[in-house]
């Protein structure tokens, strides 16, 4: 049995969507085309706008429809303080906690040798201008992963060497935690980083 070209256009370009195989991809074209083909078009209609419209911030470089994002041109920010993240969902992560209050900067990526990712294919010109500019301390947000860690100390040396104070934000046990159900590196970390107990 042959399937419609278009059919099997869509199909492949659903294969594009992180963790999506063939056959999910195949489940979320049938889908669309016999129950939802409103949502089909919709869908089509906002990606076409968004890939048109989004383009980097000059500043942070998550994406954003104007040249500087809001976040960046906001007057009410800390510009002392340069959080740098591996993606925007990271940046949406640090602004739910409302605990930080200064700017970002979003490196799209990380250091993974394996996918192919590495230094050049990373923005850190842009981010030494930026934190040089701004003269602040960059606070290293990366993710606790093989990937983050290594990313994280090579950003960490880049920026010392160009004499910007560097910190990383700290890893330990979760809010509302029991030790009896944390694993042992987790729980290794947080004795590790463990902070004297002041009145």
């Amino acid at each position: 049995m042959n399937t419609p070209t278009s059919l099997e256009a869509l199909i492949d370009a659903l294969r594009c969507l992180p963790g999506v195989g063939p056959k999910s991809a195949q489940r979320m074209a049938y889908h669309l085309l016999q129950r939802d083909k409103s949502g089909a078009l919709r869908l089509a209609h906002t990606l076409e706008q968004a890939v048109g419209n989004l383009r980097h911030c000059a500043k942070c470089n998550s994406f954003s429809e104007e040249e500087v994002c809001s976040l960046c041109s906001s007057g009410k920010r800390d510009d002392s303080l340069l959080c740098v993240v591996e993606m925007p969902a990271d940046l949406l992560m640090m602004e739910q906690t409302q605990c930080y209050r200064g700017m970002y900067f979003v490196l799209m990526g990380r250091l993974s040798p394996l996918d192919g990712v590495v230094a050049r294919d990373l923005p850190l010109e842009r981010l030494i201008r930026r934190a040089q500019e701004q003269s602040c301390e960059v606070i290293l947000a990366t993710n606790f992963t093989v990937e983050g860690d290594a990313t994280a100390h090579y950003l960490a040396t880049l920026l010392r060497a160009q004499g910007i104070k560097v910190s990383r934000i700290a890893r330990g046990l979760p809010v509302g935690g029991e030790l009896e159900h944390v694993d042992s590196g987790t729980l290794a970390q947080a004795v590790l980083e463990r902070r004297e107990v002041r009145e």
